[in-house]
């Protein structure tokens, strides 16, 4: 009989535990999956590789709609304004601007009369990020409409052994002759134009660079996102 009224009152202390209320487990349980998936997204936005690009980006843009970037220098600062018709190129430079590549890189290039070219240098950090993510390149969005005037904004690429004209996706020039350089159309994909700082581009453009036209003092940038 002990054993009976034993089994008894574990069945009842068992049924009243059952019945109390989890309310509040529920918000702890709702904490934990969001800070899950808020480690996924981080996990998700660090993967981006050579073989993923365009879904990245694909993803990216629209979570990141900004437009308007600004360059400084201590020659000044150059506003330019990203083109929603090159999503892929849009999206890849706001991306960049937001994990801080540009502010390791140089203008490393200065042609007077040509462009003033960018998003490289010496340094290691530079070469860390292009690294982690792999070296990737860019699809071209070339626009009939979008040409090589005086202010724009283009991606860079290798000529050689680039049938499809990929991009690369850290570093751009700027075309600096008023006349434009427009046998580069269809060539290099445009995907921007500077609208403030045009003098700042013109001082670049003419200082002094050895044979390769690296300028003889550094063109350090700082770009970060106006709207």
């Amino acid at each position: 009989m002990k054993s009976i009224y034993a089994l008894l009152s574990l069945f009842a202390i068992f049924a009243i535990s059952c019945s109390k209320p989890v309310k509040k487990k529920a918000n702890p349980i709702i904490q934990i999956e969001e800070t899950i998936n808020e480690e996924v997204v981080e996990k998700r936005w660090d993967s981006l590789k050579h073989h993923n690009v365009v879904p990245f980006f694909e993803t990216y843009g629209p979570m990141n709609k900004e437009t308007k970037v600004k360059i400084s220098t201590k020659f000044g600062d150059i506003k330019i304004r990203l083109y929603e018709d090159t999503p892929i190129h849009r999206a890849n430079f706001i991306f960049l601007t937001k994990i801080r590549y540009f502010n390791t890189t140089v203008f490393y290039r200065v042609a007077p009369n040509f462009v003033i070219q960018g998003g490289n240098s010496d340094n290691m950090d530079t070469r860390r990020i292009r690294y982690n993510y792999g070296n990737y390149l860019l699809p071209p969005e070339f626009k009939k409409h979008r040409k090589h005037k005086y202010g724009a904004l283009a991606a860079a690429r290798d000529w050689e052994r680039n049938p499809n004209k990929l991009s690369s996706p850290f570093e751009f020039y700027i075309i600096q002759n008023k006349n434009g350089g427009h046998h580069l159309d269809m060539e290099h994909t445009v995907f921007g134009e500077v609208y403030s700082g045009f003098s700042v581009m013109d001082k670049i453009a003419n200082l002094d660079a050895g044979l390769d036209e690296w300028p003889k003092v550094d063109v350090y940038m700082k770009v970060e996102i106006i709207d």
